[in-house]
């Protein structure tokens, strides 16, 4: 995740039905309000591709399919969210694969927390998307050096010199935070 910029009147919307019709780039509907995401870093889209990368690798050669994706938008139970990194299994593939916005979360998502987000922002998005059909989510801390790993079930942190690895979705998924994150 990155910065956050209110801009309701830029793009002429009023509602979340008008953000899931035509979401404009790197836009959320939050809390009634269209918000933009700004303030992406070096390190931020470094890590962003490199989870992108080892995913989409993963889910190739593990034959296990689906489609990996960077910030696209999705709908959770009250908000348009734009997860930065995120995985859709095959079947959602099937289903959903050509829609302009999931209407559900992503299976497997993921947010990379800059130093300007808040905590309270950070934990409320994971739980909107376990809300909202998730399954996992990732809370990237690249200056901290630690992922947590976030089911309904648990919460796991791994920290430098570790090993991250998925709990449910992309089953057998890991890497280790250093390679990660550098």
């Amino acid at each position: 995740m990155v910065a956050t910029q209110v801009i309701s009147t830029a793009w002429n919307m009023s509602s979340l039905e008008d953000w899931l019709q035509n979401p404009p780039e790197n836009t959320e509907w939050r809390d009634g309000e269209l918000v933009e995401k700004t303030g992406m870093t070096l390190k931020h889209s470094r890590i962003q591709g490199n989870l992108y990368f080892y995913w989409r690798s993963y889910k190739n050669s593990s034959g296990q399919g689906g489609e990996v994706y960077t910030n696209v938008p999705c709908r959770t139970n009250k908000q348009g969210r734009s997860p930065d990194v995120a995985y859709l299994t095959p079947e959602l593939v099937a289903q959903y694969g050509e829609e302009k916005v999931l209407p559900q979360s992503f299976p497997l998502s993921a947010e990379i927390v800059s130093p300007t987000d808040l905590a309270e922002d950070i934990i409320t998005k994971a739980q909107e998307y376990l809300l909202s059909g998730g399954q996992e989510v990732w809370l990237v801390y690249p200056e901290n050096f630690w992922i947590i790993v976030v089911t309904e079930e648990s919460r796991k942190i791994f920290i430098a010199g570790e090993v991250v690895s998925t709990q449910q979705v992309l089953p057998g998924f890991s890497i280790p935070v250093n390679q990660l994150l550098l």
